[in-house]
């Protein structure tokens, strides 16, 4: 298959980011702006324990060019996600991070002179009247990290180093997105296809295991190219976020990571140590898996096969839409309407084309409404993508919509709930819809895997970075030979004794994205768990559960993410919702077995 350049695609599937600004023009007239606006930070320097009304002001000041700076940035890189090969809006991105860094470097005074402020007298400040306590929930996160705030002039400086760091990130990236490129094979009915971060699940979903064997050896073949390099670059960034969290007086780059999200450390161990002890159900789950496809071995490359023959169709966008709309029903009218505008008012970047960033993401600037960008193949998993997308969009415009800008842009803890919520809601839509053995059966199968690839698969994920970040930072180097064991050891024990750990997985390090925004991976598995128990309390129509919900989504980071949680009716700071989520798992087990 060819993918179609991006200049043809049809206007009615792609995304409208003119909602943003309305022309690369208008975009240079915001830039413009922007870099004369930061300068106004200046007048404030030195000068914030002066009065309440100039700690006000400098505050206003620097809310406007963050969310100027953020509308640059997120119309460069979008358009730039469209197309990655396009140099022009690689170069306007650049310049955007690059006005990010100078805004930084301009107002790195602020939260040194906040915290130098005597106790009384800020206090007075926030008790003035003249809008101060709009800032208070930040000022209260600011004086929290105290211990780790160095001096201004300290700060500044390390401001001015941030631009010079990122390289790693910007390298796998350009690497992952525009470089790579992977071989040709023949699909199930002979044609030749060139494999692609799109069309590779896709492949590996193939009834025919030639096709799966190939596609996987020649994705990870290339990877495999490049090992040394995808090493270094990954041990760069791992280092980059050990200095951070060095200068800043934290014990760990994980210590840093959570602490930025305002999760404790003891809930990332609390999951590793409960998915850990119920690892028995995906090891029975491997065993259905290979018993089910009647295989002598089990390989990793068959994880993906269909368990149901004869089902595995594809979904049109517009029934993928309708199937959606008709699955989140319980979320009521408003939450449908709002789906309906997505829908309807082009959020959505539909299709595959050359170039064109892989996976999905929800992404947006405040004060526009969001958007999603898929690469949609018509698969039921990407059904669900639709979904998950939305949830997140959705939960945007929801907080976008109550919130001042300061508080809406809720915390990644968070951010997976929403959008798993959608897609256990749809499962079970389907699964209630159904009276055909065989397709619950493959609704089953879809839904078992969703729990593998996000409950069970990030964890491993996130055991695997907090791993990698203990081992740079007891002094070892992370070779492409140490990370790759690594790897295969947690594969061989999360997949237990029927699985053959192929030697090609030990390189799947390489191509996870995530990986670059340190200790992310382990919040799609707390978030699942969260989804589940809400989805479970609004499906049983339990007092308050939806109400609850909605008051969740609206809140932003209004508060730490546990407590966010709590109105939604879970506790993240015990081990049960993941424990009631691998209940479900079990259920399901049994179910597909009966």
């Amino acid at each position: 298959m060819t993918l179609i350049k991006r200049s043809a695609a049809a206007p009615e599937t792609t995304w409208k980011l003119e909602d943003i600004l309305e022309s690369d023009g208008a975009w240079e007239d915001l830039f413009a702006k922007a870099a004369e606006d930061i300068k106004r930070y200046q007048a404030y320097k030195g000068r914030l324990s002066d009065s309440a009304d100039t700690l006000y002001q400098c505050l206003k000041t620097d809310e406007a060019v963050s969310l100027e700076i953020e509308k640059l940035f997120v119309y460069a890189r979008m358009r730039s996600d469209q197309d990655t090969g396009d140099q022009k809006y690689q170069e306007m991105s650049g310049r955007a991070r690059s006005l990010s860094y100078s805004a930084g470097e301009l107002s790195s005074f602020l939260v040194p002179e906040i915290l130098a402020i005597p106790a009384e007298r800020l206090e007075a400040f926030m008790a003035s009247g003249n809008g101060l306590a709009h800032y208070q929930r930040m000022i209260d996160q600011i004086l929290e990290k105290k211990p780790h705030t160095l001096s201004g002039p300290m700060e500044e400086l390390l401001a001015q180093s941030y631009e010079a760091t990122q390289g790693a990130a910007q390298i796998f990236n350009m690497f992952n997105n525009a470089d790579v490129r992977f071989p040709a094979i023949l699909d199930d009915k002979g044609r030749e296809v060139r494999i692609t971060h799109g069309n590779y699940i896709a492949l590996l979903q193939s009834s025919d295991r030639r096709v799966r064997r190939e596609a996987f050896q020649g994705l990870y073949g290339v990877y495999r190219q490049f090992e040394n390099t995808l090493a270094a670059t990954y041990s760069a960034h791992v280092k980059q976020a050990i200095y951070y969290a060095k200068v800043k007086n934290y014990p760990s780059s994980r210590a840093h990571s959570l602490a930025e999200n305002e999760v404790p450390e003891a809930v990332y161990d609390q999951l590793i140590a409960t998915v850990r002890a119920h690892l028995p159900l995906l090891h029975r789950y491997v065993k259905i898996r290979k018993e089910t496809l009647g295989l002598k071995e089990i390989h990793m490359y068959d994880l993906y096969a269909p368990l149901v023959e004869g089902i595995s169709r594809t979904y049109p966008f517009d029934e993928a839409k309708a199937i959606v709309k008709e699955g989140l029903a319980p979320l009521g009218e408003e939450y449908l309407s709002i789906l309906q505008e997505g829908f309807t008012d082009r959020w959505i970047d539909v299709y595959e084309n050359e170039g064109k960033r892989s996976g999905a993401y929800s992404w947006g600037v405040y004060g526009t409404h969001p958007y999603v960008l898929l690469n949609y193949n018509g698969t039921l998993d990407h059904v669900f993508t639709l979904a998950h997308e939305m949830g997140h969009a959705i939960h945007s415009y929801y907080a976008d919509r109550t919130q001042p800008y300061i508080y809406a842009g809720y915390k990644i803890f968070v951010a997976e709930v929403a959008s798993t919520c959608n897609e256990a809601l749809l499962i079970r839509h389907l699964l209630e819809q159904t009276q055909d053995k065989e397709l619950e059966r493959y609704l089953i199968d879809h839904f078992l895997e969703s729990f593998r690839g996000t409950l069970f698969r990030q964890t491993m994920f996130a055991e695997f970075e907090s791993t990698a970040h203990k081992k740079a930072e007891a002094g070892e180097t992370l070779t492409s030979k140490e990370l790759c064991a690594i790897y295969r050891q947690l594969n061989l024990d999360y997949f237990g004794p029927e699985m053959v750990v192929d030697e090609e997985i030990d390189y799947e390090w390489a191509r996870i994205p995530h990986f670059y925004t340190p200790f992310y991976v382990y919040q799609y598995a707390t978030g699942f768990s969260a989804a589940i128990a809400i989805s479970s309390r609004i499906l049983a129509g339990e007092p308050g559960a939806l109400e609850g919900y909605r008051r969740f989504l609206e809140s932003g980071c209004t508060m730490p993410p546990i407590q966010l949680l709590k109105l939604a009716g879970v506790d993240m700071s015990t081990p049960q919702p993941v424990e009631d989520a691998m209940k479900v798992f079990g259920e399901l087990l049994d179910r597909f077995c009966s």
